[in-house]
Parts: structure tokens; C-alpha cells; sequence
């Protein structure tokens, strides 16, 4: 740790941000951006605007208050909100006046859309020639499946990679399991655009010439797929699911039921940790096989497995606590929200009165700073353009008109 002194602001300070971008990836994308003090500006058109308002468990028509739903809150925190329609001229108009001193422009639309509404990277670029246009999609903006709907899911089934989630069970029926966590919206939608987008604005510091970043969300997943892809090209094809060295294919790696139908993840991968948890469960004859597959590793799981099954999940935490073998309880997220481990790291926060997770990065020279609460529909539309140099009467105009 350093005692550094911290810094006002964020390092990205003076970034501004027009974010057109809806639901899970780029909202989140820029709420990071907005974290680390850049200014986002969340466009949003003049009827539903974000359909993550009004969606999840808490959804605004169950709301008595008529309140944002918890989904949107908790993604788009430091943001500012602009209601634009852009199916009018004046709504284009005002875009692209916004749009010549923007550092980075987000948008998610079907290819060609933003085009065809007249804000299109190469209309902005004429203007201005350093922004950087992020557009994220499902499957990029060439090849044939360029025009196609898809989601998460179907990101995951095209990568492969929903091929590889599961149990082994020895059965080639067995269904993929559905991850509760959305791999191609979040490593493909919100944080591989960053990487394209901070590396285009350090380019157009530098050069003056901005970039525009295609980002498929597939390709991102594909991208990452490594360890299908080691066995793919070791054996013709990718290991049974579930079979794996990572996805429970040997001993020293898998998750265990416990008596009371908990889990125990057992990830002992280098062979001190495996030998020190067969130390401690008095069992050195399994030590030789914290890798052994075939036979010899479905015997040693089920031995694993019926050991670890006679106990409930305290009593192998109370037992493994002590030793550092890479053995831990499978949580639920609400036991994970007060594990000491996570409190000491502050990843729990209020904001605006709604819990949600901190920033996942800590900067010795700035701190998290100060969040506001996701910005409620059109709430900052007259001080955006205000600060863009857009006079009252005109303001008043755009309003008049139903175009902010």
C-alpha cells in the first residue's frame, strides 16, 4: 500500500462522453469510464428511452414510487441524462453540435443505423477529426451475420463457449448450463470496448486522429476462449463439457457437495496446494493424483467427492481455514456482500441510496470519486446544451418542439 497523496477529479478528468448505448454493455462500459471521472452524457430518446429503466425485479410499473428500476441504478451512476430525438433534424442538429467537442461517442445500434440518422462516424469525423466512435454490437460490423439480433446467449453458443459450461456426467445429451453472468455483455460489451477506446483517445492525443472501434461482442468472447481452444488444437477438438484440465476434468480442480447440499470449490491446481489438502484430510494416498484423468481421476473425484459429502459446508471451512491450499466455500451473493474479504476491499457501496458494487480497480493516486445516482430520465437535458453553448431561447425551442 502507499500513502500517496490523492488527487482531485479522476485521471480521466475532461473526457467527455456521448453515450447513445442501452441495457448491459455500454451503460456499464461507461459508467466505468464515468468512475475514473470522465463526463458521460447518456443520450436517450424523447419515449422509452433506456428499456433498463422499466426492467428486473424491482421494474418501475411494479413501483409504487415510479422509480428506475435497481438494473438501471446500479449501472449508470456519474452520468448525466439528455432526452434527444433523433428522427428530427433539430434533434441531429443538436447531436452533432455536441458531437464536435466529444472526446468518445458510444453507441450499440444494428450497423448502419446511426448512419442512416445522420450521426455516423464519418459525419461526426468531418467535424471532428479526433473523436474516437465506439460502435458494439453482437457479431461486428462486417460478415454475413453482421445485421443479425442476437444476445448474450447467443454470443456464447456462436464462440463456443456455452458448448464448454456444464457438469460431466458421461452424457453427450447433457444441456449447457446458462451462466448468471452475461460473458459476451460484459467481457465482450463493456470492457473490451475500453481497452479499444482508451488506446484510441491516447492515439488521438497524440496524433490528432481519432479512430473508430468495431467491437463484436462475439469476437471479444472468442478472443478469450483459450483453454477450448489449447485442447482444440492438442486433440482436433474441444474436451466432452464439464472434462476438461479448468472445468472439473481432474481431481484437484472442481466443485464438491457437501452434507447440507452445499459446495466446496477445490481449485489446488500446483501440486504443493493438492499435496497439503490431502495432508489435511488425511489422505496422502490421493497426493499422486491431483491430476490424473480417465479412470484413475474418476476414481480419486469419487473418493474426493464422498469424503467431502459426509461433512457440511462450516465444518470444511473451519478445517481448510487455516491452510492455504486453494480451497473456499461456494457463496451465495448475499453471504459473499458481508465476507470479510469484501468488506475490507469496500466493493460494497451505497449509492443514492441503492446498494451496488464499487469500481473494481483502486488508484493509489485518486480516490472512487464522489457517485451520484443514475441520472433520471432527461434530468440534465437544458444544462448539457446550456454548457454546449446552446442559448435559453433556443433551449426553449428544442422543447417547444419535442425534441429534448
Amino acid at each position: 500500500m502507499t500513502d500517496q497523496a490523492k488527487l482531485p477529479g479522476g485521471p480521466l478528468k475532461g473526457l467527455r462522453i456521448l453515450d447513445l448505448t442501452r441495457l448491459l454493455p455500454g451503460p456499464v462500459a461507461t459508467m466505468h469510464l464515468a468512475d475514473l471521472g470522465a463526463e458521460v452524457i447518456k443520450i436517450e430518446d424523447t419515449g422509452a428511452g433506456d428499456y433498463a429503466r422499466a426492467m428486473g425485479p424491482d421494474e418501475r410499473a411494479a413501483s409504487p414510487a415510479g422509480g428506475d428500476s435497481l438494473f438501471f441504478r446500479i449501472v449508470n451512476r456519474n452520468k448525466k441524462s439528455l432526452r434527444l430525438d433523433l428522427k428530427q433534424a433539430a434533434g441531429v442538429e443538436a447531436f452533432l453540435r455536441l458531437a464536435r467537442d466529444a472526446d468518445v461517442i458510444f453507441e450499440s445500434f444494428r450497423p448502419g443505423v446511426v448512419d442512416k440518422l445522420g450521426i455516423g462516424y464519418e459525419t461526426v469525423r468531418a467535424t471532428n477529426p479526433r473523436v474516437v466512435y465506439c460502435a458494439i454490437t453482437g457479431y461486428g460490423q462486417t460478415g454475413p451475420w453482421a445485421e443479425l439480433a442476437g444476445h448474450d446467449l447467443n454470443y456464447l453458443a456462436i464462440s463456443g463457449l456455452l458448448d464448454q459450461i456444464g457438469t460431466h456426467d458421461g452424457a453427450s445429451s447433457a444441456a449447457p448450463a446458462i451462466p448468471n453472468l452475461q460473458i459476451g455483455d460484459l467481457l465482450g460489451g463493456a470492457l473490451t470496448p475500453l481497452l479499444g477506446v482508451l488506446a484510441a483517445v491516447i492515439g488521438a492525443k497524440a496524433t490528432g486522429h481519432g479512430s473508430y472501434v468495431d467491437v463484436a461482442m462475439t469476437d471479444a468472447v472468442l478472443a478469450h476462449t483459450l483453454f477450448p481452444l489449447v485442447t482444440t488444437l492438442a486433440h482436433g477438438r474441444p474436451a466432452p463439457r464439464g472434462a476438461d484440465l479448468l472445468t472439473g476434468g481432474v481431481p484437484c480442480y472442481g466443485v464438491y457437495r457437501c452434507a447440507d447440499d452445499r459446495y466446496l470449490a477445490v481449485g489446488a491446481l500446483e501440486p504443493k496446494f493438492w499435496v497439503r489438502l490431502c495432508t489435511v484430510l488425511d489422505r496422502p494416498d490421493l497426493a499422486p493424483f491431483g491430476l490424473a484423468t480417465g479412470t484413475e481421476g474418476r476414481r480419486v473425484k469419487n473418493d474426493l467427492a464422498a469424503l467431502i459429502a459426509m461433512q457440511p459446508l462450516a465444518h470444511w471451512e473451519t478445517v481448510f481455514a487455516g491452510t492455504d491450499c486453494c480451497v473456499t466455500p461456494v457463496l451465495r451473493l448475499d453471504e459473499t456482500m458481508k465476507h470479510p474479504q469484501i468488506v475490507a476491499r469496500e466493493m460494497v457501496a451505497e449509492v443514492g441510496g441503492t446498494t451496488q458494487f464499487a469500481p473494481p480497480f483502486k488508484l493509489s493516486a485518486w480516490p472512487w470519486m464522489a457517485a451520484t445516482a443514475a441520472p433520471k430520465s432527461g434530468a440534465d437535458s437544458d444544462a448539457v446544451l446550456a454548457d454546449a453553448g446552446f442559448p435559453e431561447i433556443e433551449i426553449a425551442a428544442l422543447h417547444d418542439a419535442g425534441v429534448i
